[in-house]
């Protein structure tokens, strides 16, 4: 070689990853310069370290606002990876030449969390075809428009077959995928990958796409990319400088295929400089932190993301037979699943998808072949099974690891270590997480998540637990992100541990917040993730924004969660006292203000007054009745049952609330119904109160069910209802009842059908009322006894007589 050795690359991609090991091997290079923020450069070392797996990345933020922040990922089968590691393990130098992340974060407006396009490639989908042509508007996607020069319509399939799919040691393109011989043309509809047998050597294959991005860059320029001209300005630069240091011919550059032209161009130092001059700048922090096959892949945002990261990972790893290989673990992926695949079906699987590659003209079989091998074989047709391998497989869950000793945060350090010691694996695969608050290790498990949820680093989410639902018993959905890493950066400024960040947040937030329903909220997260320095701040805080809020919607609003917060404390063993008589001053202020808060109200503020009704109801249920609170509270639902002046969902539910305590009588209640159903009262009042009293999942389905003269009552009214006034009443019907399960549902149509009092008597019998009996059938209830028996684990003569 007479100059530096430029090796163009598609990133993530392990046909271009072979074929960069064996340019080095033969090559020999005394430095390899690496596209990426040469803020790196320290942490390169740490990529031979055996705890580094990859995936991982490069992540640089501002020391100042560590929301804007940028990532570099690479995975094992990167070509820059396998350069570095290849640099690493022969003794020869190795740097990133990209433009500075202290420049690219500082041309960045606005602070962002989505992953940075990564090293070099073009990102996004770009024109292909005469669509591209006599624009640079447009950002151009190199790769699709070689696919459509070559005849094809899908980048990816194309790029497997002249890149992924070959033998020998890197991406030949070869006339046998329909490329011509060499660029025939410097137009864009022209544009092609030139072919270098594979028996040509290590660096033929990057002289040919080097040759194509040539004529592309000819045609497109900087196709739309313009941070690109002083992204290469720079690279250009530390490529001098290297060959100075090094001497030209003993320089590899692994780089975009798309910069490479730029690259070789002829360029003078004052011309490059004056490209970099006046650039912002900001201060900068780097680190290596984990990321995700689920990362790499394009549907994530990722611009110079790849369709099938899990794919193209065992393409890279498999060292023969990669086809065999694939199917034995789509076939062991759809065992665990509890589907029926056996080795007859992945023999099968492999024939089909070689058959399929034959007659489609392609050198092996890719992955469309396989997909379509496995639909047909192992899941019959079904794109249900086929969905799961694609989210496990062709996409994967693979989550990197980095060495302890990778720079990190102080906050970041706490968390790693609290993390091994409560034993909180982080896993890229979305798991439930159940714990009993009774066990210690559990509760610490429970504080640190709550804690983490403080400081908005969304690790995990509470979820609906499948067993008790007790307050010692809680459910989290965990999924760690890599994007994670910089809300833990962001979260540092609030202090070097967990405990001091959510703390100093939580008292931060408390001082700067107005809304009432957002200081009880923080009151019960301090109580959750036991903050017991910043509670009596928060305290303080409550009690004045309280006293000075007059507002009942917002003090209903309020009460609910202070309400919980007692009870949580009861389990944890915290001391509540103070939030205790916060609670049941407000609980007070309510019934003294709820009353006449509720006249007046048009139809959006009786439907979100109701809400607060049934938050208080419950809260006040939750408090320790020390004070008469709930007897009060009662005699408040008892004055907006009978008053004509509250709307009608708010008197219907009133009434519902009594009469489910047991505060209220059934005669009582019939006799409130019959009043509010009168002819004098409007329909859309009439319907609104049936709507509170029996509407929504409340049960109130059930209640008319079991109670024939409410039944009868809305029958009646609804019966007569006038005709122009029923189109009007239909809609708020329909919400009440579609509510309920659909058994409900059918039971109380058996009902109406049958007519009002059928049920009453000895004369009704199963004609008169489809669906029920005309009394208890002794003979169909001993038959439960003996799977009773087996359930309980006891004799016939513990269940004697309990069918009766």
């Amino acid at each position: 070689m007479t100059g530096p050795l430029l090796l163009g690359v598609r990133h993530h991609g392990p046909g271009s990853a072979r074929a960069v090991r064996a340019a080095l091997e033969a090559a020999a290079p005394a430095a390899v310069l690496i596209e990426g923020p040469p803020e790196g450069d320290a942490l390169l070392p740490l990529a031979a370290d055996e705890q580094m797996r990859p995936p991982v990345a490069l992540l640089a933020h501002a020391t100042d606002d560590p929301g804007r922040a940028a990532f570099w990922p690479l995975a094992e089968f990167s070509p820059e990876w396998v350069a570095i590691r290849w640099a690493l393990a022969n003794d020869a130098a190795v740097r990133f030449i990209d433009l500075p992340a202290a420049h690219s974060l500082a041309l960045t407006d606005e602070p962002h969390d989505e992953p940075h396009d990564g090293p070099g490639e073009p990102g996004g989908p770009g024109p292909s075809g005469e669509g591209a042509q006599d624009t640079a508007e447009v950002r151009v996607d190199p790769i699709a428009v070689l696919a459509a020069t070559a005849g094809y319509d899908d980048p990816e399939r194309w790029w497997e077959d002249v890149v992924e799919l070959r033998g020998g040691s890197g991406p030949a393109a070869s006339s046998a995928a329909g490329v011509p011989a060499r660029p025939v043309s410097a137009a864009p509809a022209d544009a092609a990958v030139g072919v270098a047998g594979e028996d040509a050597g290590p660096f033929a294959p990057f002289a040919a796409l080097e040759e194509a991005m040539t004529a592309l860059r000819e045609t497109y320029g900087h196709g739309g990319h313009d941070r690109d001209l002083v992204r290469e300005a720079h690279m250009r630069l530390r490529l001098r400088a290297a060959g100075k240091e090094f001497g030209d011919s003993a320089v590899a550059v692994v780089c975009g295929a798309w910069h490479v032209p730029a690259l070789a161009a002829k360029s003078t130092v004052t011309a490059d400089k004056a490209l970099l001059k006046g650039l912002p700048k900001v201060r900068t922090e780097t680190t290596w932190v984990p990321w995700t096959h689920r990362r790499l892949a394009r549907r994530s945002g990722y611009g110079a993301g790849i369709d099938s990261p899990g794919w193209y990972g065992h393409l890279f790893g498999a060292p023969d037979r990669p086809v065999e290989r694939w199917m034995t673990k789509v076939a062991r992926l759809l065992r665990d699943e509890d589907r029926m695949v056996s080795s007859a079906h992945v023999i099968e699987a492999v024939r089909l998808a070689g058959t399929l590659a034959v007659m489609r003209g392609r050198p092996l079989a890719g992955l469309t072949e396989t997909v379509d091998a496995v639909r047909a074989v192992m899941c019959d047709g079904s794109d249900v099974p086929l969905d799961l391998v694609r989210d496990r497989l062709i996409v994967g869950d693979v989550l990197g690891e980095v060495p302890e000793t990778a720079p990190a945060v102080p906050l970041q350090r706490d968390l790693t270590r609290q993390q091994r010691s409560l034993r909180l694996k982080p896993e890229a695969l979305e798991r439930e997480l159940d714990l009993d608050l009774r066990k210690e290790t559990d509760a610490a498990r429970s504080r640190l998540l709550h804690r983490l949820r403080l400081l908005a680093v969304g690790w995990g989410e509470p979820a609906t637990g499948r067993g008790s639902t007790g307050t010692f018993r809680e459910s989290w959905r965990l999924r760690w992100e890599p994007e994670l890493s910089v809300k833990v950066a962001e979260a540092g400024v609030w202090g070097t541990t967990v405990l001091a960040a959510a703390t100093a947040k939580a008292e931060a937030r408390a001082v700067s917040t107005a809304a009432l329903a957002e200081i009880t909220a923080l009151a019960e997260q301090c109580l959750l993730a036991e903050l017991p320095d910043a509670l009596p701040v928060v305290m303080r805080a409550l009690a004045d924004r309280a006293a000075l809020d007059a507002d009942v919607g917002r003090l209903a609003q309020a009460l609910p969660a202070l309400a919980r917060s007692l009870r949580y404390g009861d389990v944890r063993g915290t001391d509540t006292a103070a939030l205790g008589e916060v609670a049941a001053g407000l609980a007070e202020r309510i019934c003294v203000g709820l009353p006449p808060a509720c006249t007046g109200l048009d139809a959006d503020g009786a439907a979100g007054m109701r809400e607060h009704l049934d938050g208080v109801h419950t809260a006040v249920g939750l408090l320790p009745d020390t004070g008469g609170t709930g007897e009060r509270w009662r005699s408040v639902l008892h004055k907006l049952a009978i008053r004509d002046t509250v709307p009608g969902v708010i008197r219907g539910r009133a009434a519902r609330l009594l009469l489910d305590e047991g505060r209220l009588e059934e005669d009582e209640a019939a006799r409130l119904m019959a009043l509010a159903l009168s002819p004098g009262t409007q329909p859309a009042e009439a319907a609104a109160w049936i709507e509170g009293f029996v509407g929504g999942a409340s049960g109130g389905g059930l209640l008319l069910v079991h109670d024939e003269r409410l039944l009868g009552l809305v029958d009646a009214w609804l019966t007569g209802v006038p005709a122009d006034s029923f189109t009007d009443v239909l809609p708020l019907l329909r919400r009440t009842f579609s509510a309920y399960e659909p058994g409900v549902r059918r039971t109380l149509g058996e009902l109406v059908r049958r007519g009002p009092g059928a049920a009453e008597g000895p004369a009704r019998t199963d004609a008169a009322a489809p669906g029920f009996g005309p009394g208890l059938d002794t003979a169909r209830a001993d038959a439960v006894l003996p799977v009773l028996r087996l359930l309980l684990g006891i004799d016939d003569n513990d269940l004697a007589g309990v069918a009766r």
